[in-house]
This record gives C-alpha cells, sequence and structure tokens, in this order.
C-alpha cells in the first residue's frame, strides 16, 4: 500500500512490526528520495482501522509533496473499483491499448553495448522505477497474471506477482480515462518539526526536549495503567484542536521555524550522528577598523 498505492515518491526500504500478547499490532515504515535526501514515515495502528485500503493510516510523517497519485484516499473508491473492471472486462490488450494512447512505451529492451563478451547485466543509475526503465511486454505479462488470478478487491490485486508501482500507475491512468475516475489527490503528509532529525535535518536532536516528551508520554501511559488516563486524554484533545487549527492558523515560514530550531539547537542539547551542536559564534564587528 506503501509503494504501489502512494506514489509520493519515496521508496520503502525499512519496516517495523510490533505486536503485543494481546494480538494489537503496530507497523512503521520508511521510505527514501534519493533525489531530494528525504524521508518520510508511514505509521499503521490496528486499534481502529477498519480497512487497509481505505484511509489505513495512523499518520504519514514528512514533507508533503502535493497532489500524488494516492489510491488510499477515500475519494479514490470509484478508480480501485475500476481498475478490477478493467482487468475483467478489458483484459491486458485492451488495458495495454489504452495506456499506449495515454503514454506511448518503448517495445524494446535498451540494446547492450556493442562487442559485449560476458553475460551482464546493465541498471538504470536511479533508484525509482520510472516509464522509461518498463518494457511494454512486461506490463502486459504482469496485466495477463492480474488478468488470471481474478482478484476481488484492490488489496489482493496488489499481492498478485509483478503487480507494482508502474502497472497500478497504468491501472489508475486507464480507469481516469475510461471510467472518469481520478486517482490523484492530497498528500497524506504531515511534516513533524517536533524532534529534529538525527542527520540534522531539519535540525539536530534536541535532546533535552526528546527526553522531556519522553517522560511526559511514559508517565501518562503509566497513570493510563492505573485507570487514571486524563493526560493521554489531554494530549489526545491537544492533537485534534492542532489539527483543526491548520487550515486557519497562521504564523512564520516552515523555513524560518527550522532556521529558528537551527540557531537555538545547542540551548537544547542539539545532538546529531555529527556529535554535539556547537553555539554559534557573534560575526566580528569591523566599524571600528
Amino acid at each position: 500500500m506503501d509503494s504501489a498505492a502512494v506514489q509520493d515518491g519515496f521508496d520503502l526500504y525499512l519496516h517495523g512490526f510490533i505486536v503485543a500478547d494481546d494480538g494489537r499490532w503496530v507497523v512503521v515504515q520508511q521510505g527514501m528520495n534519493g533525489d531530494r535526501k528525504q524521508a518520510r514515515r508511514y505509521h499503521w495502528l490496528s486499534e481502529g482501522l477498519e480497512s487497509f485500503v481505505d484511509a489505513p493510516h495512523a499518520a504519514v510523517e514528512g514533507a508533503n509533496q502535493g497532489r500524488i497519485v494516492n489510491l488510499t484516499d477515500r475519494r479514490a473508491a470509484a478508480s480501485r473499483d475500476r481498475q478490477l473492471d478493467l482487468i475483467r472486462d478489458a483484459g491486458p490488450d485492451g488495458i495495454v491499448r489504452e495506456l499506449s494512447r495515454l503514454q506511448p512505451m518503448s517495445t524494446k529492451a535498451p540494446a547492450p553495448p556493442a562487442q559485449a563478451t560476458l553475460p551482464h547485466l546493465i541498471m538504470p543509475d536511479h533508484h525509482e522505477v520510472r516509464a522509461e526503465d518498463v518494457v511494454e511486454r512486461r506490463l502486459h505479462g504482469a496485466l495477463a497474471a492480474a488478468a488470471d488470478r481474478g482478484p476481488k478487491d484492490f488489496a489482493e490485486l496488489l499481492l498478485v506477482p509483478g503487480i507494482g508501482v508502474r502497472t497500478v500507475r497504468s491501472l489508475a491512468m486507464v480507469a481516469e480515462v475510461v471510467h472518469g475516475a481520478p486517482c490523484r489527490f492530497s498528500d497524506p503528509a504531515r511534516f513533524s518539526l517536533a524532534h529534529g532529525g538525527k542527520d540534522r535535518h531539519p535540525y539536530p536532536v534536541p535532546t533535552h526536549v526528546y527526553d522531556r516528551t519522553i517522560a511526559v508520554m511514559k508517565n501518562a501511559v503509566d497513570a493510563a495503567k492505573l485507570g487514571q488516563d486524563e493526560k493521554l486524554a489531554a494530549i489526545r484533545r491537544l492533537d485534534q484542536q492542532a489539527r483543526r487549527l491548520e487550515a486557519t492558523a497562521t504564523g512564520p515560514s516552515v523555513d524560518a521555524l527550522i532556521a529558528d530550531e537551527r540557531g537555538r539547537s545547542h540551548a537544547f542539547g542539539g545532538r546529531s550522528v555529527f556529535g554535539w551542536e556547537q553555539p554559534a559564534q557573534p560575526q566580528a564587528d569591523d566599524s571600528a577598523a
């Protein structure tokens, strides 16, 4: 879901799964955008989860990318349904034919260099899959495999071998043209500036703030175990109020906030993988000279 259904430019590389004795679970996945040198995290929580396909995330933390192919948006239900219809009714030939009208694709694999003497494999110099990296006949094969499996829902479609980012994007594009079912919606990411990053981006981790946050949360959880959940409820209300105010609240730009945090980082125990942050040195005053 976080790679094929949410196409935001971030490729997953880290998966964390935590399961409690009572069956509750948490999933935290991390994706990387090599060109931007940015990462984002996708948070899943079993509590309150109603669907693995329809708005399943507890949170997506990262810099918002604007409008993306987001098939987990509730408004994308029509696109998900129409993609299944296309596989069942139009078949691989019809889908590829419609897709070729929208986005012409090469039917030939890149030619190997002349005078190759040994078996070899040429790989592109980028991590993500791009249109030019996909051979049409392979896309055709993935669609044929999906048609043969006859998936009953969108989640099952994503489990078909060979169905990935490129195939899902192709299905979504054709579904939008043939059935008028859009697939591009707002990015669900929320850019969190609470605790910085270990690589100094957006700013070094303020360890004093970080430790205090852990202490507050631990105290709230410990109190809740004793039936005193007022602190957890207060934190939850604060989060809800902040989300309601997002549409109207104003203030400094993100760049200004980051610059301020960087400037004061040393005062809050700023630290990264490069070590402790040193206070900024005042600029020399040359006016007397």
